[in-house]
């Protein structure tokens, strides 16, 4: 044998011989498998299986049962997944399609967050709520429009609907296209001696991918756990619009569902702990879309010490100080706490399997996903940061593969885009100004308002700017900003860019298609050398 997959190979051959109960072939590198069997399966039975999948094979000792250990009982199969959402599916699909046979944990919804109370149902919001507000926006002449009327319970009510669809077409359909991935619901744990139990069951997995999660996480706020306060995940299920609302936390979760909840009609404060909103993205981004959130009637307040929560006669106060003023208090129907997520890993015995976890509660992965109990592989929120579903799904496959066939391919996140769905959205990629500086380059950069951009300009909607970090000394690109809307729909180029260690000038050398939101990182580019005011519209 010379990889897993042998292993596998030999594992499903031995299993096939008739009065086999059990066969497992825990490591390739030992060359060794154990049976469990009838009297009546000689020895040339099983060498002869093990000859047909094309390895050569000898018993080299055999015992009566009398004489064996008593191990615990337990189904063999090749992988246990524990996790029914995006890393989890993820791994699950690709175990299945490597022919292996995996059981698919999930002790709640089926899903996961993204599709159940994250991704989908707030972009699903943002863009309902999007169209109400630019109904009352009057960008054009001649052109008159109303918003009319927001009926919030129907709202709400579609975004169930959707949410409900896709829950439906894009896990349990798919899942019924995958006959070697069962489905089984109950709560795992993993035990010391290798095997799973959920529940009442038990298997015998080959490998093991963990792939929990995460929940939303809140502060040791004096009197907040005795107020009580609504998470992102209740925040997208509300039933009722509140008059007024309080969001603690002005990342990318806080400030959309905030954001959100104004446009349908809240009047809404969020405060900050940090000197700005999106604070791990370039300040020039921050203390824009602070300035058009505020412009929209959003109270923003950063750089805050929350001294204490308060709940009476149906209305929050939320107490905080700035600077070095005395303590002001702020009054709301609704509090939410966004204030970001820990990993789901408790109660599942990881650390007595042998899984090392970090401080948060993070299972330790190397750059294969694989944890500290080599069997044992991680995949999504459960490791800690990022946290995206697109980073889940990617870890999952990674975490599979590798589990079921050897550790060949490594998690890429070098160049990750990161994108917060506020209008204008924030879109970036690489790194920003301060981290290039951090790891001690010396940088160039430079930062174009979209006015100088003629899509925004036809657009009447000149909200936002681009900012382009570079190598001064190489000129190769670094990182990039967009704030803009759409701006998530052009990211993706410079994700590209910095990952084939463009050079500014390779980028601005470029043909991108004219009136496009994309055309603005060419601009940016030839602003390293250029002033964008002398540039024609629509002359390279």
């Amino acid at each position: 044998m010379t990889c897993d997959a042998c292993a596998r190979h030999v594992q499903h051959a031995l299993e096939a011989v008739p009065g086999v109960a059990y066969a497992e072939v825990p490591d390739w590198r030992a060359g060794q498998a154990r049976v469990r069997a009838a009297g009546e399966v000689t020895d040339a039975l099983l060498v002869g299986a093990v000859q047909e999948a094309g390895y050569r094979a000898a018993v080299r000792e055999r015992k009566s049962l009398e004489e064996v250990p008593r191990a615990e009982e337990g189904e063999a199969v090749d992988l246990v997944v524990i996790g029914g959402g995006s890393a989890g599916f993820a791994a699950a699909i690709r175990g299945a399609e490597l022919g292996a046979r995996v059981v698919l944990v999930e002790r709640g919804v089926m899903g996961g967050t993204c599709v159940n109370v994250g991704c989908v149902p707030s972009k699903a919001l943002i863009r309902a709520v999007e169209a109400y507000h630019e109904a009352s926006t009057h960008r054009f002449e001649g052109i008159s429009t109303a918003a009319g009327s927001l009926h919030w319970h129907r709202v709400m009510r579609h975004k169930d609907e959707l949410v409900a669809e896709l829950r439906r077409e894009k896990y349990m359909e798919v899942l019924a296209a995958y006959p070697g991935i069962r489905y089984v619901q109950g709560q795992a744990r993993l035990r010391p001696d290798g095997t799973v139990q959920v529940d009442g069951a038990v298997f015998r997995p080959h490998r093991i991918v963990v792939a929990t999660g995460s929940r939303p996480w809140a502060p040791p706020i004096p009197g907040l756990e005795e107020a009580g306060y609504l998470t992102s995940n209740e925040a997208v299920n509300l039933r009722e619009l509140p008059r007024s609302l309080v969001v603690i936390g002005a990342s990318a979760v806080g400030l959309e569902l905030a954001q959100v909840y104004l446009r349908a009609g809240s009047q809404v404060t969020v405060l900050e702990a940090l000197p700005r909103v999106v604070p791990l993205e370039e300040p020039e981004v921050g203390e824009a879309l602070r300035g058009y959130l505020e412009e929209e009637g959003m109270v923003v307040r950063p750089a805050v010490r929350i001294t204490r929560v308060e709940r009476s006669a149906g209305r929050y106060r939320v107490a905080f100080t700035e600077a070095e003023r005395e303590e002001q208090v702020v009054e709301a129907e609704q509090l939410l706490v966004a204030t970001g997520r820990r990993p789901n890993t408790a109660g599942l015995g990881l650390e007595e399997a042998g899984v090392s976890l970090g401080l948060k509660g993070e299972v330790r992965v190397n750059e294969f996903a694989q944890t500290t109990n080599p069997a044992v592989y991680a995949a999504g929120d459960c490791t800690g940061d990022p946290m995206f579903v697109y980073v889940a799904a990617h870890m999952g496959t990674v975490a599979a593969e590798n589990a079921l066939n050897g550790n060949h391919r490594t998690v890429d996140l070098e160049v990750l885009p990161r994108i917060t769905f506020t209008d204008p959205q924030v879109a970036s990629a690489g790194w920003t100004e301060a981290q290039a500086r951090e790891r001690g380059l010396d940088v160039k950069t430079v930062v174009v308002a979209l006015g100088h951009l003629s899509r925004a300009r036809v657009a009447r909607d000149v909200r936002g700017l681009i900012k382009l970090v570079a190598d001064r000394n190489t000129d190769r690109l670094l990182g990039a900003s967009i704030l803009a809307a759409e701006a998530g729909e052009a990211i993706q180029t410079a994700v590209l860019a910095i990952r084939e260690r463009y050079t500014t000038q390779e980028l601005a050398g470029l043909i991108f298609p004219y009136l496009t939101l994309v055309e603005g990182l060419k601009l940016a580019a030839q602003a390293f050398e250029k002033d964008p005011a002398r540039l024609s519209c629509c002359a390279g």
